[in-house]
């Protein structure tokens, strides 16, 4: 009797044990969340701002007028020092962010507020784990409406030209000036915009205008990797991919745009996530005539190392090493955090599947100039243009390539990547290549494609 007295007292107290568990389980899913890190990504595109906890986080929010703001409640929270620290994080420069405040608006409910500089449509997601990442509330500030990226460029391009004409016509003015005041300054002057050069008396449509000058632009789309959320490969010593790759688009944008009727567009000019479908159609919004994406990766040998080009597949990869290189570019959508709900499937799908024979082909050609330029800056990882099923290659009417400049993972070609002298050597690089591309394969007169 006493052994099964015993038997019932321990059976009654793991009773009580397991009940005391349930109940610190059940609060520590709806209330038990902390606060790892707390970040604010600003952008010219959108800004994102994101909590990253140790366990689910909900939320709802509403925007709210007069003034224009963004109000979150996040519930299962107590405001704590990591979440205070967001308003420090809030840059004067951010498009989208006056300010942010955060206080206990219930208990176990932390309410934030945006203050909006303009109008916005908010989209609010979670993200599971993935990467060094544990969960993740998001929050996305995108403009009620989106800037013509193309007209942009144009008229980036129109003002960079008058600043030129400028300096020389006051260089010439001062020249001659000294020579004879009473000359008038010998400056040919170009014919307006607007007007044919064979009759210059007669005015042509704005809308002819506009479109002659876009024809004659040409449009190199820059695709720095990765961003933001998504770090991308790290070095030995720990320099991101997403660092060096955007250092080496910029200084490729400035030598691109300084070519006669050139222009670049960058996917992203900052630190910040772009998915993989969006930066497809950001280069088929300005009607690219190239898409060059620029990375730095990582191997699973520490040894690899030499610079490649790969142009997109359609019957699979062209070696092992190819095939890795796609799938752990593909994968960066799930680190950088997409909003799957606020995507159109359709779209999407036909933006990534629509790749066509003819797109390969010259993306080939392309990447052939560029591996040919590249092979002069260093050694290259293989000797011909490999191919694979990247998505961000699959613009089906803009050739396109994937440049990885170097092995991150090595720890010579980590230190060759930080080094600014092999980057301006490379982006010379790129750009013989991308000309060169160009010299034997004109672009044809621009149409309206989006």
């Amino acid at each position: 009797m006493r052994a099964t007295g015993k038997a019932a007292d321990r059976r009654a107290a793991l009773r009580s044990m397991g009940a005391l568990c349930l109940l610190l389980g059940s609060g520590r899913l709806a209330y038990g969340a902390s606060i790892v890190a707390v970040r604010v990504w600003p952008a010219s595109d959108y800004t994102r701002v994101t909590l990253e906890s140790d366990a689910p986080l909900g939320a709802r929010h509403f925007l709210a007028q007069d003034p224009p703001r963004l109000v979150i409640d996040v519930d299962g929270l107590e405001l704590n020092g990591a979440l205070r620290e967001l308003v420090g994080k809030v840059r004067a420069d951010d498009p989208y962010i006056a300010g942010l405040r955060v206080g206990q608006n219930q208990p176990r409910t932390v309410r934030m507020v945006i203050d909006l500089k303009q109008a916005t449509a908010p989209q609010v997601f979670t993200l599971a784990p993935v990467a060094a990442y544990q969960h993740r509330l998001v929050f996305d500030l995108y403009p009620t409406r989106e800037h013509d990226p193309l007209l942009a460029l144009i008229r980036d391009k129109e003002q960079a030209e008058r600043q030129v004409a400028k300096t020389i016509e006051d260089a010439l003015g001062e020249f001659i000036g000294r020579i004879d005041r009473n000359l008038p300054p010998l400056v040919a002057q170009a014919p307006p915009a607007g007007r044919d050069p064979t009759n210059p008396s007669a005015a042509l449509p704005p809308a002819r205008a506009m479109q002659d000058k876009i024809d004659r632009l040409i449009v190199v789309a820059l695709d720095p990797g990765h961003g933001g959320e998504d770090p991308g490969a790290i070095g030995p010593s720990g320099l991101r991919e997403k660092d060096v790759v955007l250092q080496i688009a910029l200084q490729l944008r400035d030598r691109i745009n300084a070519q006669p009727n050139m222009r670049a567009m960058l996917t992203r000019d900052a630190d910040f996530f772009v998915p993989l479908h969006e930066r497809v159609r950001k280069a088929r919004r300005v009607q690219a005539d190239l898409f060059v994406s620029i990375h730095a990766d990582a191997f699973m040998n520490p040894d690899a190392r030499g610079a490649s080009v790969f142009a997109l597949s359609e019957s699979g990869a062209s070696s092992s090493t190819a095939r890795w290189m796609a799938n752990r570019e593909n994968a960066a959508d799930l680190v950088g955090g997409v909003n799957l709900k606020a995507k159109d499937p359709t779209v999407q799908r036909a933006l990534l599947d629509m790749s066509t024979t003819a797109q390969i082909k010259d993306s080939l050609k392309l990447g052939g100039e560029v591996l040919g330029q590249i092979g002069k800056v260093g050694r290259l990882h293989k000797a011909n243009v490999e191919q694979a099923g990247f998505a961000v290659l699959k613009a089906p009417d803009v050739p396109s390539i994937l440049v990885e400049s170097a092995f991150i993972s090595n720890p010579g070609e980590e230190a060759k990547l930080r080094d600014a002298e092999y980057q301006g050597r490379l982006v010379d690089a790129l750009t013989n290549g991308i000309r060169r591309y160009f010299a034997r394969n004109p672009p044809l007169a621009r149409t309206r494609q989006l």
